[in-house]
């Protein structure tokens, strides 16, 4: 009885149930979905469809699971940037003319005008070459080419002309580079390459297009030149032997140089290493070709026609990231304009011990040329009057010492020949002794008729200075490279292709011996009367603007001997 009660106790409960459930049906609850991760973790396996998870996620673990996650579709590449066709980028830095390409943004032509010479063509600074790197291309860190450098970048230039900005996104890499010209005329370049370690930039080989005969002259400067602190280091291309390698941290600037022009590189940020690099420069056989320049191997493994090749260097500035900035000075080695830089350039003028005597004659120079007359070998002769006025005391002592001892000529005549005897001993030995008291007696002769036997001398002796300085000066100042004086002299600091000069100089010095005062014995004065000769073969070779220095001097000497010949008439000696 009790089972049938409960039995249909819970069947009427049932029905209660599903009738409730019929009309008062209940809302679904929503469904959460489980994260991507654990999503896919939970997958069925016989399911094809799985969730997505960003590109470069890490592959979840899905133990049990026989099917991979399906890889997550790539972020859109950043867009190619680059050039349909070759161009090129003329920028205008004043006096200074740069012309780039866009194929690896590399400086093809550097032009310097010199500002004291109005009619002087252009200078070009940068060579021609076949098959090689242009300035600021860029290599590895073995020096070598980089792909990119034949790219064709896309190119903005500034509005003002001095500027322009190079950019490449492709397969050769991501590349960005930026030239302009600032007020100092310095080209600024900023660089940023995203590829390969240990790159740099690189510039050279040499500056200017020497001649053939300037390449092997003696008397031309080719090199490297660096600022390590204070000291400046100078590595001769002639003297090329292996690759140097110097921590940027300690190197103000680094620069190539020939005797009157410089191209230098300023690090500025993200430089670290500085590495100069010797190439052999292979001349073709024509001489209108340009040339082409291949790594020096080790000077064991020279070849005999390699040891007889041209040597250069080639500066490489190594980048420390990803990017670098450097200034670069393009130009002549003017002594003024690079001392106006802050950074030491002039040290590049290389005046050598006599620079205290050598700038202030340049600078006399320029205050001549800029201001009375606009010729270098004119400012050259009134330079040389102003110095023989300056001088013009010591000059007239030593003339009335040396008459003085003209007129003591025949007293130490006399002595010399009492003694002439007896400075020899029977075995033909010098004898000490005699030769002593003789010369006692001439310095007593010279000390009693107060004459100074060096007095004569002592304008010579301060001339010799001069000469060595305008020598330094007239071979290393840029701004009288090119210089003209009158007719034939067409350039100031080379020799005369005629020699005129040089002789003429010479007659005017046997001229000028002829007619100062005859002193010594005359040996010494036959000494004398060859001198002119010497100094004419000499001076041969030597700078037009030194030869006439020299010559000015001498009329100007000349003139003065007559001055003295005409109111103190010389005592006429025998020989």
């Amino acid at each position: 009885m009790e089972t049938r009660r409960l039995l249909l106790a819970v069947t009427l409960s049932f029905a209660v149930l599903m009738l409730w459930s019929y009309f008062f049906p209940s809302k679904p609850t929503p469904r959460v979905q489980p994260p991507a991760a654990e999503s896919a973790a939970t997958t069925d396996p016989g399911s094809s469809a799985a969730p997505d998870r960003p590109a470069g996620a890490a592959k979840p673990a899905s133990p049990g699971s026989a099917v991979a996650p399906a890889p997550a579709p790539a972020l859109p590449a950043a867009p190619e940037v680059f050039a349909a066709a070759e161009q090129q980028v003329v920028l205008d830095g004043g006096r200074l003319k740069a012309i780039f390409t866009n194929r690896g943004a590399q400086l093809l032509s550097m032009t310097d005008r010199p500002d004291r010479q109005k009619n002087a063509e252009p200078i070009e600074l940068v060579r021609p070459r076949t098959g090689g790197l242009y300035p600021y291309a860029l290599v590895d860190a073995k020096q070598r080419s980089l792909p990119v450098n034949d790219a064709l970048f896309a190119v903005a230039r500034g509005a003002d002309g001095r500027s322009v900005t190079f950019r490449y996104r492709g397969p050769q890499g991501s590349v960005e580079k930026s030239f302009a010209f600032d007020p100092k005329g310095l080209l600024q370049v900023q660089v940023r390459f995203d590829g390969t370690e240990g790159w740099g930039v690189a510039f050279g080989p040499g500056v200017r297009n020497p001649t053939a005969d300037q390449l092997h002259s003696q008397f031309e400067r080719r090199a490297a030149v660096l600022k390590i602190g204070n000291e400046v280091r100078v590595e001769e291309a002639k003297k090329a032997e292996s690759a140097k390698s110097i921590s940027a941290g300690t190197v103000r600037w680094v620069g190539l140089e020939d005797t009157y022009f410089l191209a230098a590189a300023i690090p500025q940020e993200g430089v670290e290493r500085v590495l100069i690099q010797p190439l052999l420069m292979e001349t073709p056989a024509d001489e209108k070709a340009a040339a082409h320049y291949v790594p020096m191997p080790p000077v064991d493994d020279l070849s005999s026609e390699q040891k007889d090749m041209v040597r250069e260097y080639r500066v490489v500035l190594q980048a420390a990231g990803n990017s670098l900035s450097l200034a670069s000075f393009w130009g002549a080695k003017e002594y003024d304009r690079l001392q106006a830089l802050p950074y030491g350039l002039q040290d590049t003028v290389a005046l050598g011990s006599l620079r205290f005597l050598a700038l202030p004659l340049l600078a006399c120079l320029h205050w001549i040329h800029d201001h009375v007359i606009a010729n270098y070998g004119w400012a050259i002769v009134l330079m040389t009057v102003v110095i023989k006025l300056l001088l013009l005391p010591l000059t007239h002592h030593s003339t009335v010492s040396m008459r003085k001892m003209q007129k003591l000529n025949p007293k130490i005549q006399a002595i010399r020949d009492r003694y002439r005897t007896k400075l020899r001993d029977k075995a033909g030995r010098p004898n000490l002794e005699s030769q002593r008291k003789m010369n006692d007696e001439v310095m007593a002769l010279y000390k009693a008729e107060k004459v100074n036997p060096a007095g004569g001398c002592l304008p010579l002796v301060l001339q010799m200075p001069i000469l060595f300085a305008f020598y330094r000066l007239l071979t290393t100042a840029a701004e009288l490279r090119g210089a003209p004086w009158i007719m034939w002299i067409t350039d100031l600091s080379i020799k005369d292709p005629y020699y005129m000069l040089p002789i003429v100089m010479g007659l005017t010095q046997f001229l000028q011996v002829l007619w100062s005062p005859q002193v010594g014995d005359p040996m010494q004065r036959r000494l004398f009367l060859f001198m002119p000769l010497m100094m004419t073969v000499f001076f041969l070779s030597f700078p037009s603007g030194l030869v006439l220095y020299w010559l000015t001097n001498s009329i100007l000497t000349i003139a003065q001997q007559g001055v003295y010949n005409r109111f103190m008439p010389m005592t006429k000696t025998t020989t």
